[in-house]
């Protein structure tokens, strides 16, 4: 009698940690879906000692690329369309593998004629200085200033 009553105060604790666990789950759960034609990126796995666009280890890309998706597989799977050299990946991915590309205008860049020189290289020289900042440390004085370049707006200056 003492041992079935220990195996069901197990199977309820499991139960318990278990019923725990799934909620934790599905706090974190988003819910992704995505439309033929939608842009997204797919999710690489860092391995150790691999190089992955020119960055090894932890620094490496989580993401990469920018495909589109073909069509939908079933309720969590989408066929995306993959370059050439990625022939050997398999197009058909979880939903977990994808993050969707969210379009900002502020990443757009504008195509305005450049001044180039005869021997087509830009001269880049600073116009205008548009602020000054000190940072002060322990021992001694940063002096920071934001400075206006020629063929640049003053949205692209960062302090």
């Amino acid at each position: 009698m003492k041992t079935a009553e220990l195996v069901v105060k197990i199977q309820d604790m499991m139960r318990t940690t278990q019923s725990l666990q799934k909620s934790f789950a599905d706090q974190r759960r988003r819910d992704l879906e995505f439309a033929v034609g939608d842009h997204v990126f797919v999710k690489v796995a860092p391995m150790k000692g691999v190089m992955i666009f020119g960055k090894k280890g932890k620094f490496s890309s989580r993401y990469m690329g920018l495909f589109e998706i073909q069509e939908r597989v079933g309720t969590l799977a989408y066929r995306v369309a993959l370059p050439r050299n990625l022939a050997g990946v398999h197009n058909v991915l979880h939903v977990s593998m994808l993050r969707k590309y969210m379009s900002n205008p502020l990443y757009v860049l504008n195509y305005e004629p450049l001044q180039l020189s005869p021997n087509l290289s830009l001269e880049e020289r600073p116009t205008k200085i548009l602020d000054r900042q000190e940072r002060r440390l322990w021992n001694k004085v940063i002096h920071i200033v934001k400075v206006k370049w020629l063929n640049h707006s003053e949205e692209e200056c960062i302090i």
